[in-house]
């Protein structure tokens, strides 16, 4: 990399849909090592100096987020952030710091200058890729709430109502981001700890067979010498330690840690699958498995008075967005949890869909036996900020947010419901939707 350029890579200006990052740092190593890390999924841009950060953010079209190094000659990071903020143009943009510092006033005079998050170095790939992602999918929501609340200010009727919705989403839109956030990073720091936990109950279960192989050989010479006094001293240890349900003790101990960690690893594995916030390509998914780990993350709201059925056929792998469709599992069985109020039941049943056109369709039905929706109600449901829910328990946004993930995938959601029986999600989607090229076969 040059001085005298800002940039060396070559689909910086390429528009082809994907986010843009301005990666800014002195040191040319570093630039490379981001951008090859970023630039398969994201559009990359960088800058050696503040200078020319400044320069680069503004020009359009616009990063959609900057990764700022702070230690940097004649302008530092802490200044460029404070021209980022003062400036029209470039104030919305997210900014994460990279920095080999570890000052905890450093981190807090950061934060109050307006940084979005902090990146240590040395940089570990996945958590960058995973903290990136978390300030784009923030971004958008910011964006997406930005652009409602512009076109409501000129919808009189309803302009008040909808513009608290709308800041309502606000909040729940950077709670989640931070959940996700937080989940993303909680899932990785859990999975070494995890790791080095089950190998070493693996090794300590040979090390006590070991053992107990060693004091198997003692017990055979004690029965062929039990006069001796010498065994006297070993035999009153076994007897006052109750050495034979120590044996058997241990030997269940071990199993039930063996499974704890296990379930961890599936919670862990589970979180992973569902949030996916890496993955922004259409691909082939087993819906059957998102289904699954969308009830694991959602399993706190149902296990209390919801029992789950099952009822999957056998589905064909589908060509999907999965961690949007696994979004859309996780709003129906929220929202069927939210409408039992004491017991009830959730079903959860699949099908391919006989004679359907093209590569063929698969069909979700999520039903359960909760309140239900009043007739006038039905038509709206799926209307944004529409919500039959007290202040505060929902923004009205969750049904008209999977009808149209569901309308990306060229599907259809319908709904029936009997107020005090309960009420009945279809989702229909084709196996690949129309137009959209797969890059690999199921």
């Amino acid at each position: 990399m040059t001085e005298d350029h800002e940039a060396d890579f070559p689909d910086e200006d390429v528009n082809d849909g994907r986010p843009a990052i301005l990666i800014v740092d002195d040191e040319p190593m570093n630039l490379t090592v981001l951008g090859r890390l970023l630039q398969p999924r994201y559009r990359v841009r960088v800058a050696n100096s503040g200078e020319r950060a400044l320069r680069a953010a503004r020009r359009s079209p616009r990063p959609d987020l900057i990764l700022l190094d702070i230690m940097m000659p004649e302008m530092d990071g802490f200044e460029v952030l404070r021209h980022l903020r003062e400036d029209d143009l470039t104030r919305d943009i997210p900014v994460m710091f990279v920095t080999a510092m570890q000052d905890e006033e450093d981190e807090l005079h950061g934060f109050e200058a307006g940084a979005a998050d902090y990146l240590h170095k040395p940089i570990r790939g996945a958590i960058v890729l995973s903290r990136v992602q978390a300030q784009l999918d923030a971004k958008a929501a910011r964006d997406m709430l930005r652009k409602n609340n512009e076109r409501l200010t000129h919808q009189v009727d309803e302009g008040t109502h909808a513009l608290e919705q709308a800041q309502l989403q606000l909040m729940q839109a950077e709670k989640l981001s931070a959940m996700g956030q937080l989940a993303a990073g909680v899932a990785h720091e859990i999975n070494n700890p995890v790791g080095f936990v089950g190998s070493n109950l693996g090794t300590l279960e040979k090390y006590l067979q070991d053992i107990f192989a060693v004091v198997a050989a003692y017990e055979e010479a004690e029965a062929a010498h039990a006069a001796d006094p010498a065994f006297d001293r070993a035999r009153g240890l076994k007897r006052d330690c109750d050495y034979e349900f120590l044996k058997k003790d241990i030997a269940a101990l071990l199993a039930e840690s063996k499974e704890g960690v296990a379930r961890v690893r599936r919670i862990v594995q589970d979180l992973k699958d569902f949030s996916r916030s890496g993955d922004t390509a259409w691909q082939w998914a087993d819906l059957h498995q998102g289904l699954d780990s969308t009830l694991n993350i959602a399993w706190n709201e149902l296990k209390y008075k919801c029992t789950v059925t099952r009822h999957y056929g056998d589905l064909p792998r589908v060509y999907c967005l999965p961690s949007q469709l696994n979004q859309v599992f996780l709003n129906l069985l929220v929202n069927a949890a939210q409408a039992i109020e004491s017991r009830g039941e959730v079903t959860i049943a699949t099908e391919r869909v006989a004679d359907a056109p093209g590569d063929g369709a698969v069909r979700i039905r999520i039903a359960d036996t909760g309140c239900g929706i009043p007739p006038e109600h039905l038509e709206r449901v799926f209307d944004p900020f529409f919500t039959t829910k007290p202040v505060g328990k929902g923004t009205g946004l969750g049904l008209s947010l999977t009808w149209s993930i569901i309308d990306r995938h060229q599907g259809r959601i319908e709904v029936a419901s009997t107020p005090g029986k309960g009420t009945e999600f279809t989702i229909t989607l084709p196996v690949r939707p129309a137009g959209v090229e797969a890059k690999e076969t199921p």
